[in-house]
């Protein structure tokens, strides 16, 4: 169940040849605003974070939320299990581009200025935005992530020093398929843009070691591509509490969700609603 607040502007809708699932909460259904396409980590679903999306229509700009493959109103218990995940992400990044034209051509259009679209999302809807910006083509103005990585090789294949991680990964991937996909081993097509990361240090699902390093490489790629490496911000707790030091950011969520908002309406430069809601 949404909040009231959040559900009197939110509609549900199926976008791009695909159908991916969407909710789509807008400040006041009738405006073009800008926007956050933004992805839910695996085993949940794009309902999951209103507080978020309220906060999002609250100061202007519109959420964009997606159910990742198998996941939410197109379940597949397969794609539960995190061996599917590189496969997930695959098809997520190509199902990312349905949507923008579908977007620039259905019946939001009128709705969402897609001069002012950013991407995010959490877990592993962060690492398919950061797999999406190493599109050199891409549409994104300024990109969000929380407990993700760019660097999915040494996720899954560990570290170059094996004591930095903090437990084996438990699941085999396929090292071709991680590869396609691995914004590390892609930051060429990394156009540079505005980009918060968020993560807790004491994170036991994705080690904060390999998104360091996948940071302090794209902010050397800001470099060699003459832009300033202050584009990327990476934002980081000793601890939170969450459970894992992964799903939310427990006692600190309050700070996060505030500090995300200030970096999207910096960027996407949003006017708030006059509505008071």
């Amino acid at each position: 169940m949404l909040p009231s607040a959040l559900r009197a502007r939110t509609q549900f809708t199926a976008i791009g040849r695909a159908g991916v699932p969407a909710l789509i909460a807008h400040p006041d259904g009738n405006s073009c605003v800008p926007a956050c396409i933004w992805m839910h980590g695996r085993t949940v679903y794009k309902e999951l974070d209103s507080g978020r999306y309220l906060r999002w229509i609250r100061a202007g700009f519109a959420a964009i939320a997606l159910d990742l493959p198998g996941h939410g109103d197109r379940f597949d218990a397969s794609f539960q299990h995190g061996h599917r995940t590189p496969e997930m992400i695959a098809q997520m990044v190509r199902e990312l581009d349905e949507v923008v034209e579908a977007l620039a051509d259905g019946p939001l259009a009128s709705l969402i200025d897609l001069d002012r679209l950013a991407i995010g999302g959490m877990s592993a809807g962060g690492m398919c935005a950061l797999a999406a910006l190493c599109q050199p083509t891409h549409p994104y103005c300024c990109a969000t992530v929380e407990a993700t990585t760019g660097n999915l090789n040494e996720l899954y294949r560990g570290p170059p020093d094996a004591s930095q991680q903090l437990s084996p990964w438990p699941i085999a991937h396929d090292a071709a398929k991680v590869a396609a996909i691995d914004p590390m081993l892609h930051l060429a097509g990394f156009r540079p843009l505005p980009l918060l990361a968020m993560h807790s240090e004491a994170d036991a699902i994705v080690p904060i070691a390999g998104q360091r390093r996948f940071m302090i490489a794209l902010q050397q790629h800001y470099v060699g591509a003459g832009a300033d490496p202050a584009l990327v911000t990476f934002r980081t707790w000793p601890t939170t509490g969450a459970p894992q030091e992964h799903n939310g950011f427990g006692q600190v969520a309050t700070q996060a969700k505030t500090e995300q908002v200030a970096f999207l309406s910096a960027h996407l430069r949003p006017v708030p609603p006059s509505t008071d809601f």
